[in-house]
């Protein structure tokens, strides 16, 4: 297995506009995508964001400090081919969604979940008429068809890069409704995470935080905010 790693080679990343939209130049070069791919951007916003990330390399390029380059690869390259699939995905997320299903015991876990999750489902049903229903266990219910239909639809509606964006929201929460109140501007990202993790900080508090456990939920956080971001910069 080869240990080489791409080297800094260009002296400036700029935003440019072309056929399509936006594209990022290195010393005039367009950036292609891993699979050859033009790197066409829906918006100059995006385009500076992804050139910015290229100009802040030094030395060796380093993909886990480019998280707009990286999610804007992944809609052209892996989204946009196969764009029913993933939406499709994504709105299964809706029949099992973590807002749904509730602790039964204790009583103050119960109450923190109802006070955090009550109002995401009211404005699930007020904003995509997608009234869903909340149970205490684990046993799946169904939901009411309309309701799956309605969120499907506000995820088919994205653009493939807007989808890539909503994957990282949809599955880092276990929640379609937290992904599309930060996607709505109804949440912020921090607050749509830390609504995820209700349960996880519970037990924190009743049991200290593990070092490890900790740094992922980080990387995890970090990665909504990320998400968050490239799907502002789509607009």
């Amino acid at each position: 297995m080869s240990d080489w790693t791409p080297k800094r080679f260009w002296k400036s990343a700029s935003a440019e506009a072309v056929d399509g939209g936006f594209a990022v130049h290195l010393d005039g070069r367009a950036v292609k995508t891993p699979a050859k791919a033009a790197l066409v951007l829906p918006t100059r916003a995006l385009a500076a964001a992804i050139a910015a990330e290229w100009d802040a390399q030094e030395g060796q390029v380093r993909p886990e400090t480019m998280p707009a380059t990286r999610a804007a690869n992944s809609a052209i390259d892996k989204v946009r081919p196969q764009f029913s699939q993933v939406a499709e995905m994504l709105a299964d997320y809706a029949g099992t969604d973590l807002l749904c299903y509730r602790a039964e015991e204790p009583q103050a876990l119960i109450l923190r979940q109802a006070a955090g999750w009550d109002p995401l489902l009211d404005w699930a049903a007020q904003r995509h008429g997608a009234p869903l229903i909340a149970t205490a266990g684990v046993m799946h219910i169904p939901q009411a068809p309309a309701s799956l239909a309605a969120l499907r639809a506000a995820i088919f509606a994205q653009s493939p890069f807007q989808l890539a964006a909503l994957h990282d929201l949809i599955a880092i929460t276990g929640s379609a409704v937290l992904g599309l109140a930060v996607a709505d501007g109804h949440l912020s990202p921090g607050e749509a995470f830390d609504l995820s993790r209700i349960d996880e900080h519970w037990q924190i508090e009743q049991w200290g935080e593990d070092t490890e456990a900790a740094a992922a939920e980080a990387v995890k956080r970090q990665a909504v905010e990320d998400a968050a971001r490239f799907y502002a910069l789509c607009g």
